[in-house]
């Protein structure tokens, strides 16, 4: 898909991944409406590209819709969905304090694989809307849009203490091929990207020599990912109509250990 003039949404778009992508998209052409917590970075992002901003908790579902059709209105459609908003927590199946909570469990799960589900499931309905980008050829280049989600190499490799984190990501990359035989008469193609450790305003507080050990195992480059690294993947991903129903790892190499 041509990205110069098309219309985009990136949830999570205030701050890392999300931020970069949604940047690099604005870079290219797109128009390019930011979706991020009310108290985040969002509106300065936003206003220093010309985009706008929407204010959402992604686990609010019904206020999800709400404000994905505040964005698509602004915008005038969409074409492109990038969810970078997630997170996790480290607990153990049964520690020494007991059983894993299924509260936690819950929560995890609806923050990432409950929300990205929801968020795709709208986008995928406003996209349905547009004509396809080339109608003269629509087996081969009519598409009406590309969601992009984010899934993580915790998915394939989960360590331990981060069963719901593993869970939902394992979701995320579950959807794919599924959701993408589901659109793919429309012309809407869906992949997931599952990054390794990357730089987010959480592992700036981890020590250099912290770095080191977490990145030891990958194969090349030994640092963690940097946010453009991913946006570089979103963008090819939407520039290439042949990706389609894959988790795509972003990792370097890398396998997690157990721990």
């Amino acid at each position: 898909m041509e990205i110069k003039g098309k219309k985009a949404v990136v949830f999570g778009g205030a701050s890392g991944m999300g931020r970069a992508s949604a940047e690099l998209l604005a870079a290219r052409g797109a128009e390019v409406a930011v979706l991020d917590r009310p108290e985040s970075a969002g509106a300065e992002v936003a206003a220093a590209f010309g985009g706008s901003f929407h204010p959402v908790d992604v686990t609010d579902f019904e206020a999800t819709e709400g404000a994905l059709d505040a964005a698509v209105d602004a915008l005038g459609g969409l074409h492109v969905s990038i969810t970078t908003a997630g997170g996790g927590t480290v607990k153990r199946t049964l520690g020494r304090g007991g059983p894993h909570d299924l509260e936690t469990f819950r929560r995890v799960l609806d923050l990432n694989a409950v929300a990205t589900f929801n968020i795709s499931r709208l986008a995928a309905a406003h996209m349905s809307r547009n004509e396809p980008e080339d109608p003269e050829d629509p087996e081969t280049t009519g598409e009406r849009g590309v969601i992009i989600t984010t899934s993580s190499i915790a998915a394939f490799e989960g360590q331990v203490g981060q069963v719901a984190y593993s869970a939902a990501k394992a979701a995320i990359a579950g959807m794919c091929l599924t959701m993408a035989r589901d659109l793919g008469s429309l012309g809407i193609r869906v992949l997931a990207i599952a990054p390794s450790l990357f730089e987010t305003g959480a592992t700036d507080r981890i020590p250099a020599e912290t770095r080191a050990a977490l990145v030891k195992g990958a194969a090349f480059p030994r640092r963690l990912g940097r946010p453009e690294e991913y946006a570089k993947l979103a963008l090819a991903v939407v520039d290439n109509p042949m990706l389609n129903g894959q988790c795509l790892r972003l990792d370097a190499g890398q396998r997690f250990g157990p721990k």
